[in-house]
């Protein structure tokens, strides 16, 4: 299913990475959040929302080393260079990501920011929209976000504008040894 998920998502101009491990993910993720910039320097930050990729991990030394702001406000998301979450589930037959954002954090990082970076368990991917669907339940999920790419729009003479009302690039690191509370066992 992931190489479904993988094709699709990479037709709307989502970009995707696999890793076997949290280690090999958060290495990859680290040096990404280098690349583009990110630094404890003010304005340089990225904001990462709550999630259990990082159980087990020093998130005070993330924080100092690589300009990682894990307390969100709308103030810091908005001047963030990237936002990090993760995703609840992924949908193969369409390359969308599931989001539970209920807490607002989780739509400040994933919307505000120029560049989204969504941490996927791959046990997390199912086949459609129905079965993902069959795996939230309105009373637990009060608010669901369906990410398909990045952000982008077009004009009534159909000229498509990218990252105009959200990210301009959509990052998925897919863990294969990552749980996820809806993960397909």
């Amino acid at each position: 299913m992931f190489a479904s998920f993988e094709t699709r998502a990479a037709a709307v101009s989502a970009e995707v990475h696999r890793f076997a491990g949290k280690p090999d993910a958060l290495a990859f993720i680290l040096a990404l959040l280098e690349k583009e910039g990110v630094s404890p320097a003010e304005g340089a930050h990225a904001v990462w929302a709550p999630g259990t990729f990082l159980d087990g991990f020093d998130r005070e030394r993330i924080a100092a080393d690589a300009g990682v702001r894990f307390q969100v406000t709308r103030e810091l998301a908005a001047s963030a260079k990237v936002g990090l979450s993760q995703a609840a589930l992924g949908i193969a037959d369409t390359g969308t990501l599931v989001t539970i954002a209920t807490a607002v954090v989780e739509r400040l990082v994933s919307a505000l920011p120029p560049i989204h970076v969504a941490i996927l368990p791959t046990s997390a991917i199912v086949a459609d929209l129905a079965a993902a669907l069959r795996r939230v339940s309105p009373k637990e999920h009060a608010y669901l976000s369906l990410i398909t790419g990045p952000s982008r729009t077009a004009d009534i003479e159909r000229v498509l504008t990218i990252g105009v009302h959200g990210p301009g690039r959509l990052i998925i690191v897919c863990v294969d040894d990552l749980k996820g509370s809806l993960s397909v066992e």
